[in-house]
């Protein structure tokens, strides 16, 4: 796919609404359907589209396995830290109200900042995930 111009083209236009929309879905979550699940799968997917239009080496190029790792290490923490926050304000793990004292406000920032953590945590596991399995070659010589 590399050499047909169409999907560069058609990849790279794309490849910024889909983010948005993915943030958009991301963000969303709190008033309907959507949440970090669903973003960091619709993020991922322009990540992998790009990888799979100009090749495995240009999408790790992008984001290289190092930061990948880190973006996951970061969301599973970001997901943690609201819970020992909320522990450390008197509540239970993950009990939102604790956060600011107040049932309305604390349920929207800690419901924001997990699942920005979930979609962090799961944009980065499709991405490991894909380069695993594209980056796989059957030694068919044995």
């Amino acid at each position: 796919m590399n050499q047909n111009p169409v999907f560069r083209v058609v990849a790279k236009i794309l490849f910024a609404p889909i983010i948005m929309f993915g943030l958009y879905v991301q963000f969303h979550g709190d008033f309907g359907p959507g949440g970090g699940f669903q973003a960091g799968v619709i993020i991922a997917a322009a990540f992998i589209l790009h990888a799979l239009v100009f090749g495995l080496q240009a999408g790790r190029q992008i984001i290289s396995a190092r930061v990948n790792l880190w973006m996951m290490v970061l969301g599973v923490a970001i997901y943690g830290a609201v819970g020992i926050v909320s522990m450390a304000k008197g509540g239970l793990f993950l009990d939102y109200t604790a956060l600011t004292g107040s049932v309305g406000s604390g349920q929207h920032i800690g419901i924001l900042v997990v699942e920005f953590g979930v979609g962090l945590t799961v944009t980065s596991v499709m991405l490991a995930l894909f380069h695993a399995f594209a980056g796989f070659v059957e030694d068919r010589d044995k």
